[in-house]
């Protein structure tokens, strides 16, 4: 039998709330699977819009999944392309090379494309008996934005029924978010971290404070790790909120924020959400922080964390190092804990423990992929 099968029948035979099959985090061929159909075939992050495609460039390679992308930008319209020539299948852009050309052209035999995918050229061929261009276009993927993110999907192309509704993949989410205005906001900072664990561990360790007295003593002094309070609502996302403490203006080393307060949002309330599969959103009174899960093993994945602040009257960001010191700090923490985890999951002694009633968001969020890898869909409504 396969990994994916044997997952499979381990998930089938489970009662109760417990932690996912040692297999989902150790397995190549179920991270492999999981970009194709968790990743490529939901909505994944892509990044931030004004900083993939800021003014002047038209074009970037970005990945979907295990779907290489490839989006456009004219007249303020955003596309995604399978990044794929429609002749020999070489990649337009490679890696996460960008380009401000107003024609997308293929380096291995010129055919070259505008920025709708459309041909406007194929050398060559223009002699070839039957050869109609319009049946040679870009395959075009859907793209959404929100909040200022773009997200992206790889595995059917624009027009498919079968492609997930994004706004019920939002669900709730769009209301709990919206008062925080993001795509106002602007980057502060950003950290890159490589952490040795799978991207599901990550996660679940997101979801939960149940660890914050064992290793988060900073955290602890800002935000009582008891406060917490998960959400039940629609949409592909996990995720609740916890309280600031007494006297607390945010989440910095001191408790003291340096930064300005956005408008008309809780002064004393710290948002935990994850849009699944892969953009964290820690909302702040102050700043909103992110994390980016971008898998590069089962035991690897690349974190993108990045802080992002209202500017002033005249523009300004305030000197981010309050909120970047404290998250760098419990980050690492993090990551450290994360590590051990994926090391004890690699052993032939693991086998998976209950869930404490405090970790119902980690049991939502593995019944949801639970329910992926069971072929019932990315449910949106999975306890």
């Amino acid at each position: 039998m396969s990994d994916l099968a044997d997952l499979r029948a381990a998930l089938e035979s489970r009662t109760g709330p417990a932690m996912l099959p040692a297999l989902a985090y150790t397995s190549s061929e179920v991270l492999a699977w999981e970009q194709r159909f968790v990743f490529a075939g939901t909505w994944a992050c892509l990044g931030r819009l004004d900083e993939l495609l800021p003014p002047g460039t038209t074009q970037r390679a970005v990945p979907v999944g295990d779907v290489a992308g490839l989006l456009t930008r004219a007249d303020a319209r955003v596309r995604l392309f399978a990044n794929t020539c429609r002749h020999r299948g070489h990649e337009l852009l490679t890696g996460d090379a960008s380009s401000a050309h107003r024609a997308i052209v293929c380096p291995y035999h010129s055919w070259s494309y505008d920025l709708a995918g459309r041909v406007l050229a194929a050398p060559g061929f223009r002699e070839a008996d039957g050869f109609a261009p319009e049946s040679h276009g870009l395959v075009e993927l859907p793209v959404a934005e929100w909040s200022g993110w773009l997200f992206g999907h790889g595995t059917r192309p624009v027009g498919d029924p079968d492609v997930p509704d994004f706004d019920a993949h939002l669900g709730a989410l769009v209301a709990i978010v919206a008062p925080y205005r993001p795509e106002a906001l602007r980057l502060g900072e950003r950290h890159d971290y490589e952490v040795a664990a799978n991207w599901k561990v990550i996660a679940e360790n997101y979801h939960e404070c149940y660890h914050c007295p064992a290793i988060h003593p900073e955290l602890c002094r800002v935000s009582p790790p008891t406060s917490g309070d998960n959400y039940h609502l629609p949409g592909a996302w996990v995720g609740g909120s916890m309280r600031l403490g007494d006297g607390v203006a945010t989440m910095s080393l001191d408790g003291a924020s340096r930064g300005w307060p956005i408008a008309g949002v809780s002064p004393t309330t710290v948002e935990y959400l994850h849009m699944l599969p892969n953009l964290l959103v820690s909302a702040h009174p102050d700043y909103v922080m992110t994390h980016r899960l971008l898998p590069l093993a089962p035991d690897r994945t690349l974190v993108e964390c990045s802080w992002y602040f209202p500017p002033d009257g005249e523009g300004r960001l305030p000197d981010p190092a309050y909120a970047v010191d404290f998250w760098d700090l419990t980050n690492r923490q993090d990551w450290t804990a994360c590590e051990s985890v994926q090391r004890g999951l690699a052993s032939p002694h693991f086998r998976p423990g209950p869930l404490a009633p405090g970790e119902d968001a980690v049991a939502r969020f593995d019944a949801i992929v639970a329910a992926a890898y069971l072929g019932r869909g990315f449910a949106t409504d999975a306890t």
